[in-house]
């Protein structure tokens, strides 16, 4: 099989002449990926790219997805295309690797999917995706004492009983678990102050360590639908992030094409000459991948 007859389908804009204007001036190759092409069907279209069927194929797609260094080629390559696109007009993001074969698979997609990406568009139209995290920094430990500091006391030697032990395991448990109903009151509290600047707003899952690579425990992660005109409201309410807010550390990331706002795009067609196939979703806000669907932000 050709490469030719398998396409890549990175995103869905709406078909009329103000939308599709912007992506042809500058051609939208020009510093993004060379050879994409608009495919249009029921007042949508969707920007794709011809792939090579000895990669994107089902039988080497399937294999590839368990490559997370391939996957997170892909999705940076499928991040870069989606913000382009997203700069100059209403944009929808479709999964990653979302493949069709030929033209007829990718009208097919979005006959399957019209209603659902035509009230998606809607939703999105004049709005960006800002994306709040907090975090509870590790407690830091004890300043060292100074050169004139008086040397510490000496050791309790009835602390070393068993139940002086557990007392003290208690309570550090009960001081922790404090700390964790405080950091969880802040994350609900910001969220509730933050939405009422969106239109919408979507609670991702806390962001595990190993994945994020930032220090502390994620008690808030969180994506925003803002109007464009109301961004500066937005960010104003938003604490300052050189400062920890009520001990807990601010993240801020956007304006971001609205992710977390447009999941209901196409479902993937089975089966047939023309089905389409498609690997995890993208991280909103960003090309990072975490092993298995599921990119946040």
């Amino acid at each position: 099989m050709s490469h030719e007859n398998l396409l890549y389908v990175y995103a869905v804009v709406p078909s009329d002449a103000a939308a599709l204007e912007p992506l042809g001036s500058p051609p939208l190759t020009e510093g993004v990926v060379d050879g994409l092409r608009l495919v249009g069907h029921q007042g949508l279209t969707a920007v794709v790219r011809p792939v090579d069927s000895r990669e994107f194929d089902e039988a080497p797609l399937r294999a590839h997805l368990e490559d997370l260094d391939w996957v997170a080629a892909v999705a940076g390559e499928h991040h870069t295309v989606v913000e382009a696109v997203g700069h100059r007009t209403t944009t929808v993001p479709l999964r990653l690797a979302t493949v069709c074969r030929g033209e007829a698979g990718v009208r097919r997609l979005l006959d399957n999917g019209r209603h659902r990406l035509h009230e998606a568009l809607e939703r999105v139209a004049g709005h960006e995706e800002w994306g709040v995290k907090l975090y509870a920094d590790p407690a830091s430990p004890p300043p060292a004492p100074g050169p004139s500091a008086s040397p510490p006391p000496a050791p309790d030697r009835t602390a070393s009983t068993g139940r002086d032990f557990l007392r003290r395991r208690l309570e550090s448990r009960k001081a922790r678990e404090g700390d964790a109903v405080r950091a969880s009151g802040t994350a609900d509290g910001l969220h509730t102050l933050l939405s009422a600047h969106a239109t919408g707003a979507v609670l991702h899952p806390p962001q595990q360590a190993r994945l994020s690579h930032a220090p502390g425990r994620n008690v808030l992660n969180a994506a925003y639908l803002v109007p464009v005109g109301r961004r500066r409201a937005f960010l104003d309410a938003v604490p300052d992030r050189d400062t920890p807010f009520e001990g807990l550390r601010v993240v801020v990331t956007g304006p971001w094409v609205p992710y977390s706002f447009t999941q209901g795009g196409p479902e993937p067609t089975q089966g047939g000459p023309e089905a389409t196939r498609t690997g995890p979703e993208p991280t909103p806000g960003g090309p990072e991948v975490a092993p298995g669907p599921g990119a946040s932000r």
